[in-house]
């Protein structure tokens, strides 16, 4: 009886083989960019042929697309819900802060190209990733707040929502590194807090 291990490769197919060219496609985006994506590239990093990637995206376009899809979609997904506004933004921000921290920057730098190209932006990058779920996090958080009263409904405008995500990212590309968590703090407290705070009601005085 021969018990010698099969020394032909397991030939991968359907969601395993796309999951992964996926993988190191998004490999090859943050090592080289835009400029060094190309499907040779794709295809040896993943060690599959130009003709199997072309039959799941017809250009260079759709496979970058999707690639940026999946990687920007990967890390835990769950909405913090601890009972308390605060905290629930704060483990936001941290989380982000540890999954976002070397990819933000990379995308901005090395995708440059990719945008002058295309005439796209950051935004509709993060917009083609995430559809309906961009913004969904947030607005759950929130939902939640305003049933706690913990936050003013009438303050919740589309800006107010987002400037503690906003403020972070745009620290984030500033500095090209992780933010200290008393920055993270200092957004939530006196920034995001404030501005959606319910406010005490006014007893007619002029202050």
């Amino acid at each position: 009886m021969n018990l010698e291990p099969d020394p032909r490769p397991r030939r991968r197919r359907g969601e395993e083989l796309e999951a992964a060219i996926l993988a190191a496609a998004w490999e090859q985006v943050l090592e080289g960019g835009y400029p060094a994506f190309t499907i040779d590239a794709v295809a040896d990093r993943a060690g599959t042929s130009r003709s199997v990637i072309y039959r799941r995206w017809p250009d260079r376009e759709s496979l970058l697309e999707a690639t940026l899809a999946h990687g920007l979609n990967q890390g835990r997904t769950e909405v913090p819900d601890t009972g308390d506004l605060r905290e629930d933004m704060l483990i936001l921000l941290r989380r982000s802060n540890v999954e976002r921290s070397t990819i933000a920057p990379l995308l901005s730098v090395f995708m440059g190209a990719y945008y002058a190209d295309s005439g796209r932006t950051f935004a509709d990058v993060r917009q083609q990733a995430f559809g309906e779920r961009a913004g969904r996090t947030m607005d759950e958080i929130l939902a939640r707040a305003v049933s706690r009263g913990e936050a003013d409904p009438a303050a919740l405008t589309s800006r107010v929502r987002s400037v503690a995500v906003d403020l972070f990212r745009h620290d984030l590309l500033m500095t090209a590194k992780p933010l200290p968590d008393e920055e993270l703090v200092a957004i939530v407290d006196e920034v995001f807090l404030p501005l959606v705070r319910p406010r005490p009601e006014s007893d007619g005085r002029i202050p």
